[in-house]
């Protein structure tokens, strides 16, 4: 019977993924962010290795592992404390640059209607870039796939199996605080409201819930959750599915900027004229039943790019006629680095520089750290500063 050969082909893939986390991630299956050369955290504070010496020399940072050679390693705490040492005086709001009084909680949708052009990516890499420039961020897996939880480490199929996703705070009977299903995960300011199959369940829910007029409507139950929490937080990124449905259009409606991704390919370019088109059919609908619909910010940012594949120079370039100052400045290269980093579900700020071909590694990591320093720039402009 074809539902038994696909529930044993089920059973044995996640048998394997399981052996696989195991085997990467030992003795108890949940990651650990690396530490960090003082190189490293000179860069991400914006100082120079001397000065950071020197607030060692005189006592005034946090005392800090030494490897084997007598190098000092920086925990993502120690980065943090560092941060609030210097955050003093003239330099107030430099060195944890989250939202200020009167700034409202940022919260960006990354989006597109093709799988695979790389929205989980985007998002996890943006999220820790943020988190370690002294953001307090928020991570909603929206997609009932769940690969942005997985990259945190956690396993849907067995951790959240009955509950503890995002369902669970948005389901229309005696839905949770939101509060009640987000998790710390293993990286330094990044909590995770977790996706998994359980969210399949709001797209058929919801037919009935609007005949039965349920309040909030879909539209509004993103929005709704978000609102308990948004204090502790200064961005929320959500990683939608890779479909216009109900999930979608509720993270949309409680959004207040937009990422697409889009592969700079002429079939993604078509798919993503369809999803735009029935994007805007239906959020008049919503609009229409008085959801909000204004946004700090909309880009296209480009992905797995190439820069020396010719067609793909033609595709950005029609995109930047077509759409001007929204396609972002800064494509997202592709990199075997990434993907390498990929095959043990980590990403190029998890992994050490060591373990890739150098020249390979600072390119990918260049290539997120502009795309990154632009989404920055994005929210700071979202705030008016």
């Amino acid at each position: 019977m074809i539902n038994e050969r696909v529930r044993a082909r089920a059973e044995t893939l996640v048998s394997a993924l399981d052996a696989h986390m195991l085997a990467s991630f030992a003795p108890d299956a949940r990651k650990e962010l690396r530490r960090f050369s003082a190189g490293e955290v000179a860069e991400l504070l914006g100082v120079s290795t001397s000065f950071l010496r020197k607030l060692h020399f005189d006592g005034k940072a946090p005392e800090v592992e030494t490897s084997s050679g007598g190098r000092r390693q920086y925990s993502a705490e120690d980065i943090l404390a560092l941060r609030t040492l210097l955050d003093t005086g003239k330099a107030k709001g430099s060195y944890l640059p989250g939202r200020r009084d009167g700034e409202k909680l940022q919260v960006i949708s990354f989006l597109n209607f093709k799988g695979g052009s790389g929205k989980t990516t985007s998002t996890v890499h943006t999220a820790q870039k943020l988190a370690l420039k002294g953001y307090r961020v928020l991570c909603v897996d929206v997609d009932p796939q769940a690969s942005l939880t997985v990259l945190f480490g956690f396993r849907p199929e067995y951790d959240f199996l009955e509950q503890g996703t995002l369902y669970d705070a948005i389901r229309y009977d005696d839905p949770l605080p939101l509060s009640a299903v987000i998790h710390p995960t293993f990286f330094p300011g990044i909590d995770l409201a977790p996706g998994g199959l359980m969210l399949q369940e709001f797209e058929h829910e919801t037919p009935r819930a609007l005949l039965e007029n349920v309040q909030p409507a879909f539209y509004g139950r993103m929005a709704a959750a978000l609102a308990e929490v948004e204090d502790a937080y200064d961005v929320v990124l959500f990683d939608c599915p890779p479909q216009l449905g109900y999930l979608t259009m509720a993270a949309l409606c409680a959004s207040t900027s937009v990422l697409i991704t889009i592969v700079p390919n002429m079939l993604d370019v078509a798919s993503m004229a369809q999803f735009l088109q029935m994007c805007a059919d239906l959020l008049d609908v919503v609009a229409e039943a008085g959801a909000p619909m204004s946004f700090d910010f909309m880009r296209f940012l480009i992905n797995r790019y190439e820069p020396n594949d010719g067609p793909q120079q033609q595709v950005v370039s029609f995109l930047r006629t077509l759409f001007a100052g929204e396609v972002m400045i800064a494509p997202m290269l592709k990199s075997t680095a990434i993907s390498d980093a990929g095959l043990t579900q980590q990403t190029i700020y998890e992994v050490e520089r060591g373990q890739f071909n150098r020249q390979t590694y600072d390119r990918a990591l260049e290539s997120l750290n502009t795309v990154n320093d632009e989404i920055e720039q994005l929210l700071h402009d979202a705030w008016r500063r």
